[in-house]
């Protein structure tokens, strides 16, 4: 990769060297490299799954699922739980506040042989889900984050399930330890840790400090790490000095699923290739487009292409009104009129390595129902009426 490409954070990272990093292994999965995509709502369906795995091998999660609206059999959410023909291994995010129907789900997904691996959902920050009591405020409560989680892994079987989380609800209250220490008494065969608060959002700089803290507290299974990888030597840098067993890639793969490929090469002691031009790119996006045509429809996959159209374009000459033409799309055909429209050899911007896609700035104070934290240690009341809401995965 020529030196204009990599940042002054990485300049001068030099590759894995042989043996220097282990494959993860989650139960049974044997994950190598060892690289995570995040489940992102609206992001990580199957169509978005399968374009990153022909970059690269790796653990690839579905798009969140919510357990109350799958055990009732809803077909919104049965639609998202779906995987691609070949797809293999087949990884599940979970979402669910209610130790029973989180039992329940996990039951009819491993009974229908439907996974081969189920993630779980505690670090959704969105202030709909929090001020009743959902997502990353259930952490707070680790009588209640214990008895989600057993329900999950007693009805898991051999199926190895894991969690992801964020440091906590804000600097006052930090959580993750703590639910690090659940989900390794609980049985879990991983942990995730996204390396912000709640109140942070998406905002700020991760603090890879406190995954080197979780990995220091959780000795029995693996330490995935989340947070700021934007170029495939950042996961080493992360690796290195955190000390955890693997990475998880969110927005830095949005609109560049070849960075599972640079991370591939990393990985493997090689030095990436340059990002692919915008003549390559436009292929991705359409062979993207047109496998969210066959899941969705080619009039519902145009509406959810728009916000992907956004991220492959980002950075490049004229992108603003590039994307102003693509914002208005309704077929695949005009999709790909508009994307053939612009110089087909520019190269990828440099400045554009580093650019956010997906949720930036802002932080928040974190809603919570009025008296939560009473009691906190020792509450296991579920929240009522979260499962059903559509939340981020973290």
């Amino acid at each position: 990769m020529d030196a204009a490409y990599k940042s002054e954070l990485n300049r001068d990272v030099p590759l894995a060297r042989p043996g220097e990093f282990a494959a993860i292994e989650i139960g049974s999965l044997s994950v190598w490299p060892p690289v995570v995509l995040a489940p992102m709502a609206g992001v990580t369906n199957w169509p978005f799954r399968a374009i990153c795995r022909r970059f690269g091998a790796g653990l690839y999660v579905s798009e969140m699922v919510t357990a109350r609206p799958l055990v009732e059999g809803r077909a919104k959410t049965l639609m998202l739980a779906e995987f691609g023909k070949d797809e293999s291994p087949r990884s599940l995010q979970l979402y669910g506040v209610d130790p029973y129907y989180v039992g329940e789900a996990v039951r009819w997904l491993v009974g229908e042989g439907h996974v081969d691996h189920i993630d779980m959902n505690f670090g959704c920050p969105v202030p709909k889900v929090t001020r009743k009591g959902g997502g990353s405020a259930i952490p707070a409560k680790p009588r209640l984050l214990a008895n989600i989680v057993r329900a999950a892994v007693g009805n898991a079987g051999n199926i190895p399930v894991t969690i992801k989380f964020r440091m906590g609800l804000d600097d006052r209250l930090l959580t993750f330890e703590d639910a690090g220490r659940v989900a390794e008494a609980e049985g879990c065969k991983a942990v995730a840790l996204h390396a912000r608060t709640a109140a942070q959002l998406y905002d700020g700089e991760a603090r890879w400090e406190a995954i080197a803290r979780l990995k220091q507290q959780v000795r029995t299974i693996p330490v995935l790490g989340n947070g700021d990888i934007w170029e495939a030597h950042d996961a080493l840098r992360m690796m290195r000095e955190t000390g955890c067993d693997g990475v998880v890639i969110g927005r830095g793969c949005l609109g560049r699923p070849w960075l599972f490929r640079d991370l591939a090469d990393v990985f493997d002691g090689r030095e990436p290739e340059n990002p692919p031009v915008f003549g390559q790119i436009v292929e991705i996006a359409l062979e993207h487009a047109a496998l969210l045509s066959e899941w969705a429809g080619e009039p519902s996959a145009m509406r959810m292409f728009r916000r992907h159209s956004s991220w492959y374009t980002k950075g490049f000459r004229g992108s603003a009104k590039l994307r102003y033409r693509l914002m208005r799309v309704t077929t695949r055909r005009e999709l790909e009129e508009v994307l053939r429209s612009a110089d087909p050899m520019e190269p990828f911007p440099p400045e554009a390595m580093r650019v956010p896609r997906g949720k930036t700035a802002g932080r928040q104070r974190v809603s919570l129902p009025e008296g939560f934290l009473e009691n906190r240690l020792t509450d296991d009341t579920p929240p009522v009426h979260v499962d059903a809401v559509a939340v981020s995965g973290g």
